[in-house]
């Protein structure tokens, strides 16, 4: 066949349509008046977990990309990224939660999560009214975005391995933890606010105590994001938060119990 023979072959065949644009990932760009005013609907409901994820949003900036670069630099957390499981569909499982033994992070996780009446999925749909409100895409298919779901799903297990609680105190501190171990502004934002205000209440200055050493405990503390979750949630609790480094949180337990509910102030009426 001739070359100009090969030409008109092709011209009848190709498609000449312009090839498609590709889509990029938006940049992250810091929203601190957003989160400021979040912080500020947060702190008169404390059970709005939106405003969390409002956030976290706001001020993520580009921690979720360096996460998963973390990850994917082991040959562990590549084989994580590779699979690309979601726990939020496994962790929303019931039979699946049922199977593990007393005395494991997956059958602490199992009871926590059936005495506060809390489930994965909630989370989850918790995290996608704030991304519609604000046209953002949690659920894209996409391994950074994967990574946040991840740490998303995982954020109740991490309550059971560190020791904190739901009460207000408990979640500033896993809030502290989170920042530690996540470098995510938004996480600092609620941290350093929710302390600040800690300080006007009757035990204040302990529960600042508190969400300091929550931080030390999230930067020596092993990294829980690269741990692999089917696997933690089988082990013994204790075993587990003793290879993490996860002592108990002494400063914590240390604020007598009914102190911990007003450590961001008292409830809006």
């Amino acid at each position: 066949m001739t070359d100009a023979a090969l030409q008109s072959s092709f011209a009848l065949t190709a498609d000449h349509s312009a090839a498609p644009k590709p889509t990029y990932l938006p940049r992250q760009r810091l929203q601190p008046i957003r989160a400021v005013r979040a912080f500020g609907r947060l702190v008169k409901d404390k059970e709005d977990t939106q405003q969390v994820f409002e956030i976290m949003q706001a001020m993520n900036g580009n921690s979720t990309v360096r996460g998963y670069r973390r990850l994917t630099s082991t040959v562990e957390g590549g084989r994580l990224a590779y699979r690309r499981l979601e726990l939020n569909t496994l962790l929303n499982d019931q039979a699946y939660l049922d199977r593990f033994a007393p005395g494991t992070v997956g059958a602490a996780y199992r009871e926590f999560m059936r005495a506060e009446n809390l489930s994965a999925e909630g989370l989850a749909e918790e995290s996608r009214k704030a991304a519609r409100k604000n046209g953002a895409a949690v659920d894209l298919e996409h391994p950074v975005a994967w990574y946040g779901r991840r740490i998303r799903d995982t954020h109740d297990i991490w309550h059971i391995l560190t020791g904190y609680g739901r009460d207000a105190l408990g979640e500033l501190c896993l809030v502290a933890f989170s920042y530690a171990q996540t470098r995510s502004l938004g996480w600092a934002v609620i941290a350093v606010g929710g302390a600040m205000r800690a300080l006007r209440e009757e035990g204040g200055k302990a529960a600042v105590k508190a969400v300091r050493e929550a931080h030390r405990r999230g930067k020596t503390a092993g990294w829980l994001p690269g741990e692999d979750f089917e696997v933690l949630l089988n082990m013994p609790l204790e075993a587990a938060r003793q290879r993490l480094n996860l002592q108990a949180p002494a400063a914590y337990l240390a604020v007598p119990a009914n102190w911990r509910d007003g450590a961001m102030g008292r409830q809006a009426a």
